[in-house]
């Protein structure tokens, strides 16, 4: 009977699940999206509810039908959105709140107060991060202030995602995380790898409620045969999806980067074995933990990028799914001169402005929709280019080249554009599911159905820059122009 490793990856805008086989191929697929909840503006919040049963849903999927048993599946790795906050009863298993979403600004005062007392550079040294309402212990502190019979009740747990669901599927055994989701809280110290008790006072927060700290790939616990269908399997991999989709992009070496095109947009350069502490608005995050080894990456990220697509398709309409974005872009030489800068909930790094709003300027009578689509697609090339020039100053290096992942990875508009801005190659990897990948390597690698030289680059696309150096240089300024402008607002 075939074997196969199922990951599950839980993302800001859906839940998926994949099956892979032992040659790291993906035999099947199931997605369920999720909602977001926008309460106030700059807010986004999730139903951690609505979560789980989504990840039971597709899970279900993979298995109707029966091509496909259970007991097939040798074991699970779970990947997931990050800095997502949820605190729920361990009595009951049940949320408290909402899951507040890494994407939402609803911490900034307690934030800004932090800042004012002076304890930002503390808390970089200690986490690698910039104080910023991104982070998960903001949230968990705005949850213990602001909801009623949460501060003082000893039974509450706090988890991400991953340890939300890991909580869940073993009914309630296992309250665990892996260092690569506890490096995204704010409380966990980069240096000593565990929950830093001076971080933790400042949050108000108790350690009771923080899961035990585990690798990255290693077996967490077994799932529960109530939940997967009478059978049973470990859970052998926790990951955070950018970390995961570094390790599916076989960005093992130093130097290595990846750039994944999610809801956000998030690059990731593996610094190997030491940390290194940005001097430009960069994060020291742990790439991954196996066993003795440990790998550090610098990371930029940003708030908005696939989801500015989503923009265009749910709120102003301008297509009926985010696919045909590359059409309609594709319809108009270029942008006509319009600029989208999508601060929708702030700018994140390098500049860390969550007050500001998003802004579209250039627009003439002559502006139309393609205009504005291609001006989105534009905006996702800039963002990385701001990032990758500022990664080259913390590393001291040059950038020769990058790997590109996630959805909207699939637009060769996009593509074709991010190298002619960037000036360098962008690689596509032709297994396009690097997150879900990631995390089903570390779950093998785990439980033996994987070695570690399987792992290898698959075939890939390179696309060339094509754009002339000085043609680069004048739409880059125009953009750092409108940037400026929109850190105005």
């Amino acid at each position: 009977m075939e074997k196969y490793v199922l990951a599950i990856d839980q993302g800001t805008t859906s839940t998926r699940a994949i099956l892979f086989d032992r040659d790291q191929k993906v035999v099947k697929t199931a997605q369920k999206e999720i909602t977001n909840f926008f309460p106030h503006p700059g807010w986004v919040e999730q139903d951690a509810n609505e979560i789980w049963l989504s990840t039971l849903s597709v899970i279900s999927q993979l298995f109707d039908g029966g091509q496909f048993k259970p007991e097939q599946v040798i074991s699970i790795g779970i990947t997931n959105q990050r800095e997502t906050t949820v605190i729920w009863d361990r009595k009951t298993g049940l949320p408290v709140y909402h899951a507040i979403v890494w994407q939402s600004r609803q911490t900034s005062d307690i934030v800004n107060k932090l800042k004012e007392d002076g304890y930002e550079p503390l808390i970089k040294e200690k986490t690698g991060l910039v104080l910023d309402p991104y982070f998960s212990a903001s949230k968990i502190k705005w949850i213990r202030d602001n909801v009623a019979g949460v501060k003082d009740n000893p039974d509450l747990l706090f988890g991400t995602i991953d340890c939300f669901l890991l909580w869940k599927f073993t009914c309630g055994e296992v309250h665990a995380t892996d260092v690569t989701n506890a490096s995204r809280t704010l409380l966990f110290n980069i240096h000593t790898l565990d929950w830093d008790e001076e971080l933790l006072k400042l949050f108000d927060i108790p350690r009771s409620m923080l899961p035990e700290i585990k690798d990255t790939s290693g077996v967490f616990g077994n799932i529960d045969p109530r939940h997967f269908f009478n059978h049973t399997c470990p859970i052998s991999a926790l990951v955070g999806d950018q970390q995961a989709a570094l390790f599916g992009e076989s960005c093992f070496e130093k130097s290595n980067v990846k750039n994944t095109y999610g809801t956000g947009g998030f690059i990731l350069v593996n610094t190997g074995d030491k940390e290194v502490i940005s001097k430009y608005g960069l994060l020291s995050t742990v790439a991954w933990k196996i066993g003795e080894e440990v790998k550090y990456a610098l990371e930029g990220s940003i708030f908005v990028s696939g989801s500015l697509i989503q923009w265009l398709r749910d709120q102003m309409q301008f297509i009926p799914t985010a696919a045909d974005s590359e059409e309609l872009a594709s319809s108009v030489e270029d942008s006509g001169g319009v600029i989208i800068v999508p601060a929708f909930t702030g700018l994140g790094a390098p500049y860390w402005n969550d007050r500001c709003k998003g802004s579209i300027l250039g627009i003439t009578r002559g502006t139309n929709k393609a205009h504005i689509a291609r001006a989105a697609i534009e905006a996702m090339a800039y963002q990385s280019k701001d990032l990758i020039m500022v990664m080259e100053k913390d590393i001291n290096e040059k950038i020769p080249y990058i790997k590109v992942d996630g959805g909207a990875s699939a637009n060769k508009l996009l593509v074709q554009f991010q190298s002619d801005i960037l000036e360098i190659p962008v690689v596509r990897p032709l297994q396009p599911e690097a997150t879900a990948l990631g995390a089903a390597r570390l779950a093998g690698l785990a439980t033996g159905f994987y070695k570690r030289e399987d792992f290898k680059d698959d075939q890939a696309e390179s696309y060339e820059p094509q754009m002339d150096h000085e043609e680069v240089e004048k739409r880059y300024a125009k953009w750092q122009d409108a940037v400026e402008a929109t850190l105005k607002f």
